[in-house]
C-alpha cells in the first residue's frame, strides 16, 4: 500500500479553516478544481465533478468534529489506484492562535502505475489544494 502526506501552514485560526473545510460537502468553497458537488445518502456520500467534468465519488468513513478532521474512501474516480482513504485534518499551531496547519494524507493501492507515480500523484493534488485553500483564506 502506498501513501503520501502533506501538511501547510495558513494564516488563520484552526476552527475558521474547520469552518470552510471541514463540511465534507464543501469542496466547491475553496478548491477551484472542484466546482460541483453533490450529497448524497444524507451527506454521508458526495458526488464531485472536477473541472474537466470527470466524476468522483466518495464516502464519509469517519468524521470528528471536536478534533477537527474527517476521512474519506474513494467509490469513483479516474484515479489509477484503488482502496483510496484520505483524511483532511486542521491542527493548532502551539502559541499562535491565528494560524493553523492543515494536513491532507492519504493511502491507496496503485493500479497500472507504479506505488512512487500514484504518491507523486495524491501529493501534487494535496499541495495545490492546500495553496488553494491558503489563497483562499487570504482573500
Amino acid at each position: 500500500m502506498a501513501s503520501t502526506s502533506v501538511s501547510r501552514v495558513v494564516l488563520a485560526p484552526p476552527q475558521k479553516v474547520w469552518d470552510l473545510i471541514g463540511g465534507f460537502d464543501a469542496l466547491p468553497d475553496w478548491l477551484p478544481y472542484i466546482p460541483e458537488s453533490t450529497a448524497l445518502e444524507g451527506g454521508r456520500v458526495r458526488r464531485l465533478t472536477n473541472s474537466d467534468g470527470d466524476v468522483i465519488i466518495e464516502r464519509l468513513v469517519g468524521f470528528d468534529e471536536a478534533e477537527r478532521h474527517y476521512s474519506y474512501a474513494i467509490l469513483e474516480a479516474p484515479f489509477p489506484v484503488n482502496g483510496y482513504v484520505s483524511t483532511l485534518r486542521v491542527h493548532a499551531v502551539p502559541g499562535k492562535d491565528d494560524v493553523a496547519e492543515v494536513q491532507w494524507s492519504g493511502r491507496f493501492n496503485p493500479d497500472g502505475v507504479s506505488e512512487q507515480e500514484a504518491e507523486d500523484l495524491f501529493a501534487e493534488i494535496y499541495r495545490d489544494g492546500l495553496e488553494a485553500l491558503h489563497k483562499t483564506l487570504s482573500a
